[in-house]
């Protein structure tokens, strides 16, 4: 008497993002073991990322440099100008970059950081004189360094990180200095505030005694306060709208930033790298403490192993759009993608990751528009469903499961993978057993009238040996089902004959993304359940 099949089923594959962390034996489904040019879009299915449309056609004295920095400068009337750095130059303008380096000024480095303060743009870098542009007069947007400006005072600090917040400038990080804080006069006093670095209201504050020997690497305002991050250690001030009279130390935390650039404000939090992973400031609580969550927790080890020494590269952007955050390690080409739509139960955030990509800046435009810097191609936008007109890869994989039942045997006969989208795209599904590296496969091109078989193949050796607990082989099913929607969704739902036997089965899908969406929805498994081993 022949075995009844058992449905082996595993809806939203992949739901909680990467987990690379734990050990494999046992974890969830919905945990995935490779995520990579992957999202979760916004009905939580595992998906391909878009892709990247060039704006630049016209690069100028960028050269074959990538780009380092982009800055969206808004003044005080609406108007737009996006800034940015490369090949030791700095440039406006977008479809063509224009070459606004000041005249004899010679930058040695792209990492500037930017902030907006009464119609003005400022750009800090570490051993630069800083910069300031404007449209004076109404001649056009020009950049100038700062204690140029006619009503400049002082000499503002070549500092390598700027925060315009409470009505003011605020910077630190200066080469021989790297414990000091610095502050402009207030626009309410002077409507030239970030020009003025000496009298007025401007001034200063060493917190060398406040904290353990550190050095300040960025700074950000949070919840009405001053946030000063050190490598190893945060501290916060209240008061900052009156440095002189009123700022006052409120809290410590143990633990630092090792990125400037990796600090993002996400509305209500704020977001950066530590030594320790991602970490997340939380809100403050009744008893004035500061929680951190650690965001990354289940891709911690692979995040920091992948973190340069020389973090100067290390770049990100939040995008409330696509509700994520990205930490681009361009040094070893890949983006780490943490989805905010909602912390998993032990306070960590989904985790993807996309591969064989360099991101050398990012900018979310006033309009929700996600620019970024890649290669030679200048500013390119997040969007579509290729890389400036090419393909891309998406791979999916499983850890190993056992559904409930460890000890059995299991004889795959059928699997069927229902995807949202992927019109035109070719994909290969996978499956292998026992935590063997070795994966059988079947490949498809969906939304094509014809679908080829490719028969199914072996990573190494092929096993011909007869199992006699086999169904006898029947011929390739795809049973394709295709259903199209009216808003033009298209489902497509293949299935194959599987074959193979083990007591854990890991399975994959890897699809060459072409100007369509691709999304997991589901995956179906028809097996016989064996004997006990």
């Amino acid at each position: 008497m022949s075995k009844q099949l058992q449905p082996l089923s595993v809806a939203a594959p992949g739901f909680f993002g990467l987990n690379t962390q734990d050990s494999p034996v046992g974890m969830s489904a919905n945990f995935a073991k490779i995520a990579d040019n992957c999202v979760i879009d916004k009905q939580g299915r595992i998906a391909a990322r878009q892709g990247h449309t060039q704006v630049s056609t016209s690069t100028g004295g960028l050269g074959s440099n990538p780009l380092e920095t982009i800055y969206e400068f808004v003044d005080y009337d609406g108007t737009k100008t996006v800034v940015s750095a490369g090949n030791n130059k700095l440039f406006t303008g977008t479809t063509t970059l224009t070459d606004k380096t000041p005249a004899a000024y010679t930058p040695t480095a792209n990492h500037w950081q930017g902030a907006t303060l009464a119609g003005h743009v400022y750009l800090f870098q570490k051993n630069h004189l800083p910069l300031l542009g404007h449209d004076h007069a109404g001649t056009g947007f020009e950049l100038e360094t700062i204690a140029g400006h006619e009503h400049a005072t002082g000499t503002p600090p070549s500092a390598n990180a700027v925060l315009a917040a409470f009505g003011r400038l605020w910077a630190a990080d200066i080469v021989g200095d790297t414990h000091t804080v610095y502050w402009s006069s207030d626009i309410a006093s002077s409507n030239h505030g970030g020009h003025q670095w000496t009298g007025g209201t401007s001034g200063s504050i060493d917190i060398s005694g406040v904290w353990k020997a550190d050095d300040i690497v960025a700074l950000a305002e949070f919840n009405g306060r001053l946030v000063i991050f050190g490598k190893r250690q945060v501290v916060m001030y209240n008061g900052a709208a009156s440095p002189a009279s009123t700022m006052a130390f409120e809290d410590i935390i143990d633990i630092g930033c090792i990125a400037r650039d990796s600090v993002q404000q996400t509305g209500d939090d704020l977001i950066f790298l530590s030594d320790r992973g991602v970490m997340s400031l939380g809100r403050l609580i009744q008893e004035k403490s500061q929680p951190l969550r650690d965001i990354s927790k289940n891709v911690r080890s692979d995040l920091m192993a992948d973190v340069p020494s020389d973090t100067t590269g290390v770049k990100s952007v939040y995008s409330p759009e696509n509700a994520f955050y990205l930490l681009s390690l361009p040094a070893v080409n890949k983006v780490y993608v943490f989805d905010l739509r909602g912390a998993l139960e032990d306070g960590s955030y989904r985790a993807t990751k996309w591969t064989a990509i360099a991101l050398t800046a990012f900018e979310r435009l006033s309009n929700g528009t996600l620019y970024m810097g890649k290669d030679t191609l200048g500013i390119v936008q997040y969007g579509s469903y290729q890389d400036a007109g090419n393909s891309y890869r998406m791979n999916y994989y499983s850890n190993e499961q056992d559904f409930g039942a460890p000890a059995n045997e299991k004889f795959l006969k059928k699997m069927r993978i229902t995807v949202i989208g992927g019109a035109l795209s070719t994909a290969v599904l996978k499956w292998s057993y026992d935590y063997e590296d070795s994966y059988s496969q079947e490949t498809f091109t969906f939304g094509s009238d014809v679908i080829g078989q490719f028969g199914i193949s072996e990573f190494g050796s092929q096993d011909t040996t007869p199992d006699p607990d086999r169904v006898p082989p029947s011929p390739p099913d795809y049973d394709f089902q295709i259903a199209e929607y009216n808003s033009g969704v298209t489902i497509n739902r293949p299935s194959v004959n599987a074959s193979g036997s083990g007591t854990t089965i890991s399975f994959g899908v890897e699809a060459v993304i072409n100007n369509s969406n691709f999304s997991i929805q589901k995956i179906d498994i028809l097996a016989l359940i064996g004997r006990l081993l």
